[in-house]
């Protein structure tokens, strides 16, 4: 699977597309939300991950793609408070139209798709194994365990 390429708008009020977050050693691609505990949880570790992994070639997006009519709290308003407060240092962009989400085959959230330098997919799955599939990454060494299970909430669909 190649990325799809896609074209949202994110927190800080520009246009972001695929080639804009592109990492040079690999490109992740977070689906989230600000409802769900598990991305709650995750936030800390995603956001420590980026910070280690960004001088390093890697780029990241978050996106969200949730109902937000039957979750407000996954509005595009709460997602610019929501990053503001924890001081996201990756893109938080809005996939209203869900066709993002579709095309990459989320279900989950947090589920991360992880790309190489070609745009190839690299990692699929939780945040666990997130940091070993970088470190190969980085290393342009072909990754280890290249799928784990996505735990989290189904994204909510219209």
């Amino acid at each position: 699977m190649r990325a799809a390429a896609f074209s949202l708008k994110g927190v800080d009020g520009a246009t972001h597309t695929l080639d804009s977050i592109k990492g040079a050693k690999a490109t992740i691609v977070l689906f989230s939300c600000n409802h769900c505990p598990y991305v709650m949880k995750a936030e800390d570790e995603l956001i420590a991950i980026f910070h280690k992994y960004r001088p390093l070639g890697v780029g990241m997006a978050a996106i969200n793609a949730n109902n937000s009519d039957a979750y407000p709290e996954d509005s595009f308003e709460n997602m610019v408070l929501r990053a503001a407060e924890k001081k996201f240092p990756f893109f938080y962009l809005r996939d209203a139209s869900q066709m993002a989400a579709k095309a990459y085959g989320a279900t989950h959230t947090p589920q991360l798709f992880v790309f190489d330098h070609d745009l190839k997919l690299a990692y699929t799955g939780s945040v666990a194994g997130l940091r070993d599939a970088l470190d190969d990454l980085v290393a342009s060494r072909p990754v280890r365990k290249p799928e784990t299970q996505a735990i989290g909430c189904t994204i909510k669909w219209k």
